[in-house]
């Protein structure tokens, strides 16, 4: 009679490198499964409701909706943050770039025709920004109310009031022209506007790209300085790359605004028409595009695309904004991320998702879409 065995006895199986059936671990979560969210077809429109559709309504609403309040309590923020942030947003220039309004116009063909109308009545001045950003991305132009820019101008006190009258002459007399001779100006009264940031050389616009627009000074400032020796004779002006050889090698600045033993200034050489604090706002505005794109893609890398909720959610930190976290900020119960604590506030100055958003759908980066279930879409283009 065979011996029995204790089944308990017997040696638990293993796997080894010639078993059929090897331990594999768990499969990685596939990406493939994601889906796109559902498209009725429909292109919402992002006109603002209850705002008439002129553009100098359109125009201030713009600004009326640019900035985020500050928390009264629990913001995260020191006196002097906010202070800072004050500052920053009283500084920047009141430009709107026209892709922004052809966003909540209803017809561009009709907001464009009433820009040209305006501009021709000196009562909207054309801001043109060459070389700004890639592609979509690309600034292009932006608009200004007159008045806006004349209040600039009379508020500043970097000016005398005859120069005051003198620049504001001006721009009457040439309410479409971007560049205007400066004949009527003595060398040092141009300096001085170019100081104070109204003035500036139309070869800087020119040669000004994104790459050099926020640089600081440095060696590719200079880059094009030596191959201007081997083009001139030596001990000449030109030998050094003349009198605009920063501009002309895509540097920043003027030379105009440096000393005052400079070269005397052409009669009949043309300045263009600029306001201070326009570099700060294209940087914010070009930063904010790319940064509202990056979540886009960080939300859904394959389909680029989310919903408008959850990417106004993503843009102000996850922080949320309703009724009961506010109380709860407001009693010091809150333990989640502060408002100043988010890239919206440390970077973005407050900036609101609608005006970012209205941006990126104005300048092609971003379509927004019907979803017939879960609210509005944003898709990347």
């Amino acid at each position: 009679m065979p011996k029995s065995v204790n089944p308990l006895l017997l040696r638990r199986s293993t796997s080894s490198p010639i078993s059929p059936n090897k331990r594999t671990k768990s499969a990685p979560k596939d990406e493939d499964t994601a889906q796109p969210l559902d498209d009725t077809g429909r292109t919402p429109s992002l006109a603002p409701s209850g705002v008439a559709q002129d553009a100098r309504t359109l125009i201030r609403h713009v600004h009326t909706q640019m900035w985020a309040d500050i928390p009264d309590r629990a913001a995260g923020m020191g006196s002097e943050r906010i202070s800072e942030i004050l500052r920053f947003r009283r500084a920047l220039p009141k430009i709107v770039s026209v892709v922004h309004l052809h966003a909540l116009s209803v017809s561009t063909t009709e907001s464009e025709r009433e820009l040209a109308r305006l501009v021709a009545m000196g009562q909207v001045r054309k801001v043109v920004i060459p070389g700004r950003g890639k592609g979509g991305a690309a600034v292009g132009e932006g608009v200004i109310l007159v008045a806006e820019w004349k209040k600039s101008v009379n508020e500043c006190g970097q000016l005398s009031d005859e120069l005051k009258e003198k620049y504001l002459r001006l721009m009457d007399e040439h309410p479409t022209s971007a560049a205007v001779p400066t004949s009527s100006m003595s060398d040092a009264e141009v300096r001085d506007l170019v100081t104070a940031g109204y003035f500036t050389s139309p070869a800087a616009l020119v040669s000004a790209g994104l790459s050099n627009l926020f640089a600081s000074p440095g060696s590719s400032s200079l880059s094009g300085l030596p191959l201007s020796g081997t083009r001139a004779a030596t001990g000449t002006l030109a030998a050094i790359g003349g009198q605009g050889a920063v501009h002309e090698s895509g540097g920043g600045g003027s030379t105009l605004a440096t000393r005052d033993n400079r070269m005397p200034l052409n009669k009949s050489r043309q300045m263009t028409f600029s306001l201070p604090g326009t570099g700060a706002y294209l940087k914010l505005l070009i930063a904010a595009r790319q940064h509202l794109l990056f979540l886009l893609k960080q939300t859904s890398p394959r389909f680029r695309e989310a919903t408008m909720e959850f990417l106004k959610e993503k843009w102000d930190g996850n922080v949320p904004n309703d009724a009961t976290s506010r109380a709860k900020r407001a009693r010091g119960e809150w333990t989640g991320v502060l408002p100043g604590k988010t890239k919206k506030w440390k970077e973005f100055y407050g900036l609101e998702f609608e005006w970012v958003l209205a941006e990126c759908v104005g300048s092609g980066l971003v379509e927004c879409f019907e979803t017939g279930s879960v609210g509005l879409g944003v898709r990347g283009i």
